[in-house]
């Protein structure tokens, strides 16, 4: 919480005047005094009536430390800096949860922070402020002294500290290709070149992010998060680091430092403790300006793979289990890269991993280990195509096939061959809605009777960020406005009750102002009934599927968006990002 909020609840209490709060804020500006040391001192406001006023404000229970006698298995779950950064102190555990007394129970990053680095559930009680410090004090020593048993430095710093400590580092910068191994391995082994990475894979991994993105540009060089899909800014390091932070990257996932002429694939593995880990696919691209690094953050433990919990509608659920379920045919996924097909495909293969059956998959690259399913990375510089891969399946005595891309007609032809003698094959293609994944196939030249033989599901999908739910607010929309987005009355009375609530999200501490938290998938599923299967045979448009697909109750990608609009989980602004009108999609 900042002083203006706690201010203006003295102010309300009538405990604190206005004249008082300027005099109060002046002398804090002049002595650099904690502001809450000058309400106890300066205005006679103690800290008990504070910790009432936070205590009752946010529901949480206060607690005396003095009263409590903390166990040493207990201290040992925080460092001391996080106690002293956050002002905050553990004063118990009951199972997966650790209860944390906090001198600002509002304070949501400080929380999220916990959690992460202790993978306990967080519950807060609210302790005065000069009762948490002291408790540091007797529990980890002297709060200006770092020589604690529990002392972590690297925890200590945050990125503007490194920053300016790298700002002090002078590297010599010069050609590329005069620069040597040796110096790369120097620079990239520099201390506050390892702290800033480590940091900034740390605070990825805390943002929820699901790419990090470093970037050289002639007179700049910064990095970017991709969180819940939309790219952020995040730091700027010193251009004269570029190299060395690079080079850091590289060492990590084991590539050739010295190899600056062509890109570069790998992975770094990190143990995170209480037995999780944490998965980086790196690709590393020369640039005019020098290399570019993307990392994919590939968390095990944030992967989805109950059906139930993709976004699919009850009916469109339905129809995926029983096409998954068949003991033969195709299943195609649609959409760009980033739309969460990957995720809805090893939901559904674990769904189907069984004893009894025998999966493989070809992938480009292999994103998460399953275990039970045989997965193949592809690696096309030695022969081993999608294609290839899929012959070979096909004498492995195979129940199930995943091809991660079909991308030509080589593969498409392998494929459908599969589903046409026995096999389950799944796969996916990039075509912006399902009817049109139809069109591709047959412009690929796969025949309309092997295409309406083989197929039997094909579902289309976008990822929306979601509303976030601690700072969302009604947003006044005119009834028009939802019309021109395709919402019908009969939607509104059936989802809204006949009043529609349109949400947007303010801004808060647990979306990091974004509005924004968490994603849900929107899906179009066309079934390839004896309908559609007819109309393709007769040469029917991608257009002319959709119509049909409507008639025989497919939702689509708009109108599943419009729902989920509706039920007040996305913004206005998702709907529009996301889908296109009925009938506008490019083909």
């Amino acid at each position: 919480m900042d002083n203006k909020q706690l201010t203006g609840m003295l102010v309300k209490r009538g405990l604190l005047s206005l004249p008082e709060l300027k005099n109060l804020e002046e002398k804090a500006l002049e002595s650099g005094r904690g502001f809450r040391d000058l309400l106890s001192k300066e205005a006679n406001i103690d800290e008990d009536k504070i910790v009432d006023i936070l205590s009752e404000q946010y529901n949480v229970p206060k607690i005396r430390l003095a009263d409590l006698d903390i166990e040493d298995d207990i201290i040992s779950i925080l460092n001391k800096q996080t106690c002293v950064r956050y002002k905050v102190m553990p004063i118990s555990r009951i199972g997966n949860t650790l209860t944390v007394a906090m001198s600002d129970p509002s304070n949501m990053n400080a929380q999220d922070d916990i959690k992460f680095l202790t993978d306990y559930n967080v519950e807060v009680v609210v302790a005065g402020e000069g009762e948490i410090i002291e408790a540091i004090e007797k529990y980890y020593g002297p709060i200006g002294t770092t020589s604690s048993a529990h002392a972590d430095d690297d925890a200590a710093l945050n990125l503007d500290d490194l920053l300016s400590e790298m700002d002090e580092v002078q590297v010599e910068v010069g050609d590329l290709q005069e620069r040597t191994i040796e110096d790369s391995i120097r620079e990239a082994a520099d201390a506050p070149v390892v702290k800033l990475v480590n940091m900034v894979i740390l605070d990825a991994i805390k943002k929820k992010a699901s790419d990090i993105h470093v970037e050289p540009y002639e007179k700049s060089f910064r990095i970017r998060f991709r969180i819940d899909g939309v790219l952020y800014d995040v730091l700027h390091p010193p251009k004269h680091m570029q190299d060395a932070i690079v080079a850091r990257f590289k060492v990590m996932a084991n590539l050739d430092i010295a190899e600056k002429r062509v890109p570069q694939d790998g992975r770094i593995k990190l143990k995170m403790g209480k037995g999780r880990e944490m998965d980086f696919r790196v690709s590393v691209l020369p640039c005019i300006f020098g290399e570019k690094v993307v990392l994919r953050l590939l968390d095990k433990g944030n992967l989805q793979v109950d059906m139930t919990k993709l976004g699919f509608f009850e009916e469109q659920l339905e129809w995926f289990r029983d096409a998954i379920h068949r003991p033969y045919g195709m299943i195609l996924l649609t959409g760009p890269t980033g739309s969460g097909k990957t995720t809805t495909l090893y939901s559904a293969l674990t769904e189907l991993n069984k004893t009894d059956v025998n999966i493989s998959t070809a992938e480009d690259p292999v994103e998460y280990n399953l275990e039970g399913i045989n997965q193949v990375p592809v690696r096309e510089q030695v022969g081993l195509t999608f294609a290839s891969a899929l012959r070979s399946f096909l004498r492995q005595d195979p129940d199930v096939i995943m091809v991660g891309e079909i991308r030509d007609f080589e593969t498409a032809e392998i494929a459908v061959k599969a589903a046409l003698t026995g096999h389950m094959v799944m796969s996916t293609l990039h075509t912006n809605d399902a009817p049109s994944a139809v069109t591709r196939l047959l412009n690929m030249g796969i025949e309309s009777f092997l295409v309406t033989s083989s197929l039997n599901l094909i579902a289309a999908q976008r990822l929306g960020r979601m509303v976030c739910q601690a700072c969302k607010e009604e947003f006044p929309i005119e009834k028009h406005v939802l019309k021109d987005l395709g919402i019908t009355d009969r939607m509104i009375d059936e989802i809204a009750g006949g009043v529609p609530r349109i949400f947007k999200g303010r801004g808060c501490d647990a979306c990091s102002g974004s509005g924004y938290k968490g994603r849900i998938a929107f899906y179009e599923v066309l079934v390839l009934s004896e309908g559609v299967k007819e109309a393709v045979l007769n040469g029917a448009s991608a257009m002319e599927l959709k119509q049909l697909g409507i008639r025989e109750g497919m939702k689509t990608m708009r109108t599943s968006a419009n729902f989920r609009l509706l039920e007040g989980k996305v913004s206005i602004d998702e709907v529009l990002r996301n889908t296109a009108p009925d009938g506008a999609e490019s083909i």
